[in-house]
């Protein structure tokens, strides 16, 4: 079987096609609505803390939904959590869209804080569909294919995360707000009817376990298992202080002097690295010192919000953030093909809140924690700070987690 053909194994079949372009479309809406939201919130405080609000208010409702998530992903139908879940997503899409029509003078003082509500019951949403749709994929798809799926479902979520940002800054810039949430909104039902097209799982095992104890279960077997353990613990720390997309909106504005189009571009930037990095990984999948190459990704991860922080030319910091991306995409694809490869179907679901609360929200912390950083140091020396610290956290990770470095898959 030649590489093409091994790339190519998983989307021959028609309900994983099907999930691919729910995500892709629910993924790009997202996206969209993170840069429409963020240059809104920034446009009427101007303070980079304010910013940082916005990954507080919608990792709060995820973390506090996820474990219960879990349990009913593997107790529950999971296509219907999923549906009900985008559903919610739907309501907030057009709730913020309703919002974007109102007059300037509707809301006096604080608009902010109706955008900070909207996006918490987001949260609350993606915290509840994330363990249901991470375990329908494995449900999808055979086990010797797996693999090539994950590498399909990170390719395909790089590649709405791309396209996103770089609409909506465009929409936003020449079209105005109104329209960048219709566009969200659009979105949004599309994805929800192509998840409700998809077949429905009984679930694969029924527990007898009290909630209480099925969620222990769950968080033990991660606690237990230093393989996931690691990749998530390695994960978490790089996305809590590596991560700058909370703060670019104020680079866009005050380092490299360009607006809501150049936001989007930006944003953009790392998923087309991550993009180019999970087409290649469909074909020529890190089996071989995969710990090793993990590791080493996220490290020059860290380097590369150094570079961007200490960067003022535009170009050169678009270039970076693709760098980034390509980095990034080779963490986040064995990290998620470890996850599915290691866990049983009976606790996926589980696990994937377990991962949900140690990745997922660490992005909306990561986010509140560059704004917290950029308000005590600066703006520059918050996100140099973060690139160390990220280094020396994958330092740390090798030496104490060996079962992770010498990991080959």
């Amino acid at each position: 079987m030649s590489s093409a053909e091994k790339g190519n194994q998983a989307l021959k079949v028609p309900a994983f096609r099907r999930f691919l372009a729910a995500r892709f479309f629910l993924t790009m809406a997202i996206q969209m609505q993170a840069v429409a939201v963020g240059w809104q919130v920034y446009e009427i405080t101007h303070d980079s803390l304010s910013l940082g609000l916005i990954g507080l208010s919608e990792a709060l409702p995820g973390i506090s939904i996820s474990l219960f998530a879990g349990h009913w992903a593997d107790i529950y139908q999971r296509k219907k959590i999923v549906v009900r879940s985008v559903g919610l997503f739907a309501l907030c899409a057009f709730i913020l869209l309703g919002n974007a029509f109102l007059p300037e003078s509707y809301l006096t003082g604080h608009k902010e804080y109706l955008l900070y509500f909207v996006i918490a019951i987001t949260g609350f949403a993606r915290g509840l569909a994330g363990p249901a749709v991470q375990a329908t994929l494995a449900q999808l798809l055979p086990r010797p294919v797996l693999a090539n799926g994950i590498a399909w479902n990170t390719s395909v979520w790089q590649i709405a995360s791309v396209s996103g940002p770089a609409i909506a800054g465009l929409l936003y810039g020449f079209a105005g707000k109104e329209i960048t949430h219709l566009f969200c909104a659009a979105l949004v039902i599309i994805s929800l009817i192509c998840f409700s097209t998809l077949p429905a799982f009984s679930p694969s095992k029924v527990l007898k376990e009290k909630m209480t104890d099925s969620l222990r279960q769950g968080i033990l077997f991660v606690l237990k298992n230093k393989i996931i353990l690691g990749a998530l613990t390695l994960d978490l720390f790089a996305v809590l202080f590596g991560g700058a997309v909370a703060l670019l909106p104020v680079f866009a504005d005050q380092v490299l002097n360009t607006g809501p189009q150049g936001l989007g571009l930006l944003r953009a930037a790392p998923s087309v690295g991550a993009v180019v990095t999970g087409l290649i990984i469909t074909r020529y999948t890190p089996t071989h010192k995969t710990g090793i190459i993990m590791l080493s990704a996220v490290a020059l991860f860290g380097v590369t919000m150094i570079g961007f922080a200490l960067s003022d030319n535009f170009i050169l910091s678009l270039f970076i953030l693709f760098l980034s991306g390509i980095f990034d995409g080779v963490s986040v694809v064995i990290r998620s093909t470890i996850l599915q490869l290691f866990t049983p179907d009976e606790m996926r679901g589980r696990v994937s809140s377990v991962n949900g609360i140690f990745i997922g929200s660490s992005n909306e912390i990561g986010a509140f924690e560059s704004g917290i950083m950029a308000k005590a140091l600066g703006l520059i020396p918050s996100v140099v700070f973060g690139g160390f610290m990220t280094i020396g956290v994958t330092g740390l990770t090798s030496l104490l987690a060996p079962s992770l470095r010498k990991l080959e898959l």
